[in-house]
């Protein structure tokens, strides 16, 4: 209970907070399906994880880069409210974790780069996270591409636990999302050949996805956006 108000709560805030200061644009290729899924978008800025709650007034457990969990307050907000961390290196537990939300019939957001996209523009290796779960539990993967404008990124330093780390935080501006057709894939998660492939296919999508929410941006602003040629 206290997990679902913390959810909805901080949901709430993003939607006012979307509502003032983002020209937020989303379509939807087909509706979201009903039961556990994997949404599945691009990462182009720090502030993703925030805005792609906004796709469902379902909860998302979002699986989130550790630093953002050490932050004072905060950071403690992120796990009572179901969220999950991705510790550098040990990614294995948040796998499990993830796995287990799903079959017990939530829905679960991993970005597959795994890290912000190149600020010069493009996308980030993907990790085979992703497929893994989708073959494992058979969920399907929701792709989701995002396009936002690249001038109005903020890079801004943070000690955290002894460290600087650099967020690069979008606090507003056109804020496009693009979500695709379901992905549904059979097989075994343990056979890499296949796990490469359903992971090619998936950031494939992503990345044509993200081209279309880049067209509408550009269809009505002249500025430069952060998304890779999808060509």
């Amino acid at each position: 209970m206290i997990e679902q108000f913390l959810y909805r709560s901080g949901r709430c805030l993003i939607a006012t907070y979307a509502r003032l200061l983002f020209q937020l644009n989303v379509q939807w290729h087909t509706p979201l399906p009903d039961g556990p899924k994997i949404i599945a978008p691009n990462h182009p800025s720090t502030t993703d994880p925030f805005l792609i709650t906004l796709l469902t007034q379902e909860p998302i457990n979002i699986l989130i880069h550790e630093t953002l969990f050490k932050v004072p307050v905060f950071g403690r907000y992120l796990r009572r409210a179901g969220h999950v961390p991705v510790v550098t290196a040990h990614g294995r537990a948040a796998f499990d974790s993830a796995q287990r939300l799903l079959e017990a019939g939530h829905t679960v957001a991993i970005f597959p780069e795994g890290a912000i996209s190149p600020l010069d523009g493009g996308f980030a290796r993907p990790h085979t996270g992703v497929a893994r779960l989708a073959l494992s539990t058979g969920a399907p993967v929701l792709p989701v591409g995002i396009g936002l404008d690249r001038a109005r990124i903020h890079l801004i330093e943070t000690p955290v636990d002894g460290t600087i780390e650099v967020g690069t935080w979008y606090f507003g501006g056109p804020f496009a999302m693009t979500v695709g057709e379901p992905l549904r894939f059979v097989g075994d998660a343990e056979n890499r050949a296949l796990v490469r492939a359903v992971t090619g296919c998936i950031m494939q999508q992503i990345v044509e996805l993200a081209g279309q929410s880049v067209e509408r941006i550009q269809a009505t602003r002249g500025s430069q956006i952060l998304v890779a040629n999808s060509r």
